[in-house]
């Protein structure tokens, strides 16, 4: 007989929920209306971490602004959600693919198909981190909603032993589940509505938390003017050419037509139209305006 796994019985994220008890019973309505009525308390749960997800996101900030790299690790729906993050944030900000990464247990195969058994490989992310250099000024990042993915563990201590910065990530409290990372950030979303199942609750805080560190911290790296994607990427597809096109019309008061046509001219740039049109600049000398501006609009702007 094999042996007994660790009981996990005393996690948050394991119990059940007394709101969803008769959830198989229940009619569509009454057990969408239970689920809601529990997801409601996401956002809170959230900000009730605020001071720890700052903290997190000042230091990739920092990392990023030095030239070091952020890499997520997870597995099943934390990891899936990780590379969801890493891939959104080139044609967002138009960064460099290596300045946000992911490493998902079980690799591209668990994109869109279970590998369960890889999530407890305590070694398995060692030779993904090994060959993508990982070390001093670099941000590992780990996600492991119930707090005990071993992959997740053995990554964070090894990215350590590189020189890494490390952030542990869990929704549950660290008396359930202490860590060993330079910052935890825990955002206890309580029991699921199907009990156990944390791609319910948990992954959404997972997706609300790495919203708030990607988005805020190329926001500190002159990604973003004001609230606006200026430097998205415009060439991409027809939806981004659009987007291009009003942020040109809206920062500098002209017209579909005159907005197209600057852009073009900044080759799909909307920072460099913008800057083109303002100070009413060639390409050549508006481009290394904003080169001396570190790429941050609002100061080739000023």
């Amino acid at each position: 007989m094999s042996d007994l796994p660790p009981s996990r019985a005393h996690l948050d994220t394991e119990r059940a929920h007394p709101a969803s008890a008769g959830l198989d019973r229940m009619s569509v309505a009454a057990a969408f209306d239970c689920m809601n009525a529990l997801d409601a308390g996401i956002a809170t749960a959230v900000a009730a971490a605020r001071e720890d997800i700052v903290a997190v996101i000042e230091l990739v900030r920092e990392r990023l602004s030095a030239g070091g790299r952020l890499v997520y690790v997870g597995a099943g729906t934390s990891g899936r959600l990780a590379v969801l993050d890493a891939v959104e944030c080139p044609p967002t900000f138009q960064s460099d693919p290596e300045r946000v990464q992911a490493v998902i247990a079980g690799g591209a195969a668990a994109l869109t198909g279970a590998v369960e058994g890889a999530e407890d490989e305590r070694d398995g992310a060692r030779a993904e981190l090994d060959a993508r250099g990982i070390g001093r000024g670099d941000v590992v990042f780990g996600i492991s909603a119930g707090g005990t993915t071993p992959f997740v563990e053995g990554a964070l201590d090894h990215a350590r032993t590189r020189g890494a910065a490390t952030v542990f990530f869990a929704c549950v409290s660290s008396a359930e589940v202490p860590d060993r990372a330079d910052f935890s950030i825990r955002v206890l979303t309580g029991p699921e509505a199907l009990a156990g199942s944390t791609r319910l609750k948990a992954g959404t805080a997972t997706k609300l938390v790495l919203n708030a560190v990607s988005t805020l911290a190329m926001a500190g790296l002159g990604k973003v003017y004001g609230n606006r994607m200026v430097d998205v990427n415009t060439l991409s597809n027809v939806k981004l050419r659009d987007r291009g096109i009003r942020l040109v019309c809206e920062l500098c008061d002209l017209d579909r037509a005159q907005a197209a046509r600057q852009l073009d001219r900044a080759r799909g740039s909307v920072k460099l139209a913008v800057l083109m049109e303002r100070h009413d600049l060639d390409p050549g000398p508006a481009r290394e305006r904003l080169a001396a501006a570190g790429g941050d609009l609002s100061r080739a702007l000023a």
